[in-house]
Formats: structure tokens, sequence, C-alpha cells
């Protein structure tokens, strides 16, 4: 499986890029510039190790690329993000946005939040995109100076919303591929609307506790991952 990031040089993404390379994925980082893929992508592997596989190119190349999409962009630059790779995600590929539509996109404080007109970011997202494209929402609870930590394991849940369950478990199966990390199914991709606000709320206890990597855990299982049939 190739995994294109698309955002892969900001903190988040360049995170996500290091984490799944050390993993064995392989991995492709997109940026505006060409030049600055590749230049993240070299910094990536030194951090990642030997072996890992991160290029970077441009995010339209990366996106042609690659199996599965993961954007992970300011929401002020999202819709231009995506109009700008809109004709060169693959037939079928998995996009997972981790977008939040936090009101810093407008100078107002990170812990408040904007309402796209289709009612989120990832359902603004799938309006753009080719009706092919199969949209998962994820990624919003998880820090990026977290993710930062390299030599420390992850805590938390992903949680996943999207329309079928086939692509949830194939975003799911890139976050087990992150020591520590679970993935859960969260619904529809409808139940982005809640999802991605609690990027705000994680960034307002992380300011009322001082601290950076606050997350989320679901207790009730051992495990997560995809819903067994209901009898």
């Amino acid at each position: 499986m190739s995994v294109a990031i698309i955002g892969g040089t900001g903190d988040e993404g360049f995170g996500l890029a290091v984490r799944l390379g050390r993993a064995g994925v392989d991995v492709l980082i997109g940026s505006r510039s060409e030049e600055r893929g590749k230049a993240s992508a070299e910094k990536a592997r030194g951090i990642a190790g030997a072996g890992a596989s991160i290029e970077g190119t441009s995010n339209e190349a990366a996106a042609a690329g690659s199996d599965v999409v993961i954007v992970t962009v300011p929401f002020a630059g999202q819709a231009e993000i995506y109009r700008s790779i809109k004709d060169s995600v693959p037939q079928g590929a998995v996009v997972c946005d981790a977008t939040s539509p936090l009101a810093s996109a407008i100078g107002r404080p990170a812990w408040q939040v904007l309402t796209p007109w289709e009612g989120s970011a990832a359902e603004q997202a799938k309006a753009i995109l080719p009706s092919h494209a199969r949209m998962v929402a994820g990624f919003h609870t998880i820090s990026a100076e977290a993710l930062h930590q390299f030599d420390l394991s992850m805590e938390g849940d992903v949680l996943l919303c999207g329309a079928d369950t086939e692509s949830k478990a194939t975003i799911g199966e890139l976050v087990e591929r992150i020591p520590d990390l679970r993935w859960v199914d969260a619904g529809p991709l409808s139940l982005a609307r809640i999802l991605e606000r609690l990027t705000a709320l994680m960034i307002s206890v992380n300011r009322a506790y001082g601290m950076n990597d606050a997350g989320i855990k679901m207790i009730g299982r051992d495990t997560w991952g995809t819903p067994s049939p209901r009898p």
C-alpha cells in the first residue's frame, strides 16, 4: 500500500510520514513545491531510519501515485488543496481528511470552530473531489506534538468516520501500524461534524492544563477495529 500525505511538510503530516515510514509503509510527502516535498522527505528518512521508504514530490504527483491519500492541511487552505489534487486522485482511492475547521482560519481562537456549508470539512472535501473518491475523516484527536516525540509510543484512539466500512478499515490498518494506537469506527461521514470539533476541545484542554498532547481514548473494549455484524 502506498500512502500520500498531502501537507506532509506541516507538523501533523510530517509526524505521520515518519511514523508510517518507520513502520514499513511506502510514503509520498506532498507539497505545493516539489523541491520542498523532497527536502521534507529527506529529513523524514533521516529520522525514520535506514530502510524507510519516504519520498517527496508535488501534491498532485503524490496523490496520483498512491492508493491512500491523507490530507493534513489547515482549514484556511483546504478547499484550494483539494481543487488542486481532484484530477489526480486515482479511481477508487481512499482519501482521509484530517482537517478541523478551527476559527484560527479567520484570526479567531483555535478553540473556537467554524461550520462549513456542507456541515464538516470532510464533507466539503467530498463535494470537491470526484465521486469515485472514498472519503474518510480521521486523525483529529492525535496531537502533532505527540507525533513528533519519535522515541515514544503514541497513546490514544483514532476515531474514523466514513460511508463504507472497507475504507475505514484501510485507514485503520495504517493506524495500527503505529505502536499503541487503536482505531474506532465512529460511523458515517456526517459524524465528522462532531469529530472535527474534538480538535478544538483538545486545544482547550491543553490550554487549561498547560500541556500539548491531550488525546481521546474510548473505554469498554480492549480492541475496537471493524465492528462485528449485528445479528
